[in-house]
C-alpha cells in the first residue's frame, strides 16, 4: 500500500481521522480533498484547480488522499494502488457531524481549508440524512467498477469501528 484512496458513506465516517493514523502507521504523507477544495470563507476552488492539485498528488510515489468528491474518483482511483471505503452507521455519522463542530466551533480543523471555520447547519445535517442511503447503493457498484477497472488492485470496506481498528492494528503489526 503506497497509493492509498480513502473514502466514505458520509461526512463523519471518519475519513480523516483513519487516514491521519494510517498516514502515521505507513509514514506517507496525507491530502486532505476539504483542504484542495474549500478556500478561506467557505469560497469553492474551481473544478480546473481542483483537480490540478489531485494530478500533481497522485503523480508522486505515495500517498493517501482522504475525501469524497465524485467528480474526481477516477482520477484518484486509476492512480491508487489501494482504495479503503468506510461505511459506518447514519446515526454514529451524524453523532461524529454534531461532536467535531462542537469541538472545533470557531476554528478551523487541520483537514480543512485554511480559513474555513468549523460550521454546521440544518442543510449540512439534511444533506446527511437524505443522501445516506442512496449513497450507500451507489457506492457499492462504485467499489466493483473500481475493481473492475484494474483486479489488482486491493478494495477494502470496513464497515464497523472494530473493524477499523482492526485493519490498524494489522496494518501496524505488517509494519
Amino acid at each position: 500500500m503506497k497509493r492509498i484512496m480513502v473514502m466514505g458513506i458520509s461526512a463523519g465516517a471518519g475519513k480523516s481521522t483513519f487516514a491521519r493514523q494510517l498516514g502515521d502507521q505507513l509514514n506517507i504523507r496525507v491530502y486532505h480533498l476539504d483542504a484542495f477544495y474549500w478556500k478561506p470563507g467557505w469560497i469553492e476552488a474551481g473544478f480546473p484547480e481542483f483537480k490540478s492539485k489531485q494530478e500533481e498528488v497522485v503523480e508522486r510515489d505515495s500517498w493517501i488522499i482522504e475525501g469524497n468528491y465524485s467528480s474526481t474518483y477516477d482520477l484518484r482511483a486509476s492512480h491508487a494502488d489501494t482504495i479503503i471505503y468506510l461505511e459506518l452507521p447514519l446515526l454514529l455519522c451524524l453523532y461524529r457531524v454534531i461532536k467535531r463542530w462542537w469541538l472545533h466551533r470557531g476554528k478551523t480543523r487541520a483537514d480543512m481549508g485554511e480559513g474555513c471555520e468549523e460550521k454546521l447547519d440544518l442543510e449540512f445535517i439534511k444533506f446527511i440524512v437524505t443522501t445516506y442511503h442512496p449513497r450507500k447503493k451507489k457506492m457499492k457498484k462504485r467499489l466493483e467498477a473500481f475493481q473492475s477497472m484494474s483486479p489488482d488492485k486491493k478494495i477494502i470496506a470496513l464497515k464497523s469501528r472494530k473493524e477499523i481498528r482492526d485493519f490498524l492494528k494489522c496494518v501496524d503489526s505488517e509494519g
